[in-house]
């Protein structure tokens, strides 16, 4: 049984009114990926997106003439935030940083935020934001379909290259090893994130389900979907005996949620995970999305930088933005290409013939996916 858990509940403030402008609740939309399975359910959805507030510049740098480029007809930028915990959670972190980035572009910059992946996915496609902070996989989907390129990578204060998937039990949860678990199939709860979700959902899948020709989704007698911070909650609070969840959202559990954090225990860690990145609406000037792009990478380097580093430690502990391309996302292109080659072994076939020319579609399809990627691009 799959349900999904709302993000609007009693666990976290969900998408709670902003006294700084107009906000109503978010379920999210539905990304390419998802459209295909959920098509009925998406239009329930999309209604929710979150346009939470605008950000002016301040009377200084309103007054400050704006650059003489080919960008002075744009009025102002919206950005899109990925979901951290609840979307008022996710807007707080962010306005900071995103009122020092207005002054420097001498524009607006308004923020929209939601509840799920697939809300920020259908608000790309339909080009409600101008350049955004999402995952690798939402922003495979961008650049791939919604005419977006990649400008920046996050870093973190740790220096770490990445992060991992996880997946947590409660610590006195008979769960002591894999061999515990997949000797259970159908009689644990299961909570994961969405699809679109990297370390929630993609790269367990992968490592874990789809190299053993497992299902998540039918291996459990129950599976609930929800982002990271609720999931953790519904381990520690003994709705669920396992979810996935991530290094790095759990060190931000554990400051916000410590009495809970103590009652869990990880079960399992996945290889490195790539961080998430900045992607820009490619039919912006190209002036626009180099200053943008300037603008990021340098933040918190520069004669403010003790300051600007202040506001980037709300931010998930983001200690600023390396340049990055389309490059960036190969990685996540190879959690895609290893999945489906795991699925379609594991899939029944009515030749050996026609499995092996399932590869070797997928194969194609992956080595022109990454040609694509790894041409020379820029801001």
């Amino acid at each position: 049984m799959l349900r999904r858990r709302t993000s609007c509940g009693a666990r976290n403030q969900g998408a709670s009114i902003q006294p700084q402008g107009d906000s109503v609740s978010p379920n999210g939309g539905v990304s390419s990926l998802f459209r295909r399975f959920s098509n009925g359910w998406r239009r329930c959805q999309v209604a929710a997106l979150l346009l939470a507030w605008s950000i002016a510049p301040s009377p200084v740098a309103a007054a400050e003439p704006p650059p003489s480029n080919g960008s002075s007809h744009i009025r102002a930028l919206t950005f899109g935030i990925l979901p951290i915990g609840g979307p008022s959670e996710s807007l707080e972190a962010w306005r900071p940083m995103l009122e020092d980035l207005s002054k420097t572009l001498h524009l607006p910059i308004r923020s929209l935020s939601v509840s799920t992946y697939e809300g920020l996915g259908e608000a790309m496609a339909e080009e409600r934001v101008d350049f955004a902070f999402v995952s690798g996989r939402l922003a495979l989907d961008a650049v791939l379909n919604d005419r977006m390129r990649v400008i920046a990578q996050l870093t973190r204060t740790n220096g770490s290259r990445g992060y991992y998937s996880v997946l947590l039990v409660a610590k006195d949860s008979p769960l002591h090893n894999l061999d515990d678990l997949f000797r259970q199939p159908g009689h644990l709860r299961y909570a994961r994130g969405e699809v679109l979700s990297v370390s929630g959902y993609l790269v367990p899948e992968t490592q874990l389900f789809a190299n053993r020709r497992l299902d998540s989704d039918t291996f459990f007698a129950s599976v609930s979907v929800d982002n990271h911070q609720n999931n953790a909650l519904a381990v520690a609070n003994n709705e669920v005996d396992v979810a996935t969840n991530n290094t790095a959202d759990l060190e931000r559990f554990a400051q916000r949620f410590p009495d809970q954090y103590a009652r869990l225990r990880v079960l399992w860690t996945s290889s490195l995970i790539p961080h998430a990145v900045v992607v820009i609406r490619t039919d912006l000037p190209a002036d626009l999305r180099q200053q943008v792009a300037n603008a990021l990478t340098s933040y918190g380097k520069g004669k403010n930088a003790a300051s600007e580093r202040a506001k980037l430690q709300l931010i998930h502990d983001i200690s600023g933005f390396m340049p990055a391309g389309n490059e960036t996302l190969v990685p996540f292109a190879d959690i895609e290409f290893n999945l489906d080659r795991r699925r379609a072994y594991s899939a029944q076939w009515v030749s050996d013939a026609a499995m092996q020319a399932r590869l070797h579609k997928i194969d194609a399809e992956h080595e022109a996916l990454v040609r694509r990627l790894m041409a020379p691009s820029g801001p």
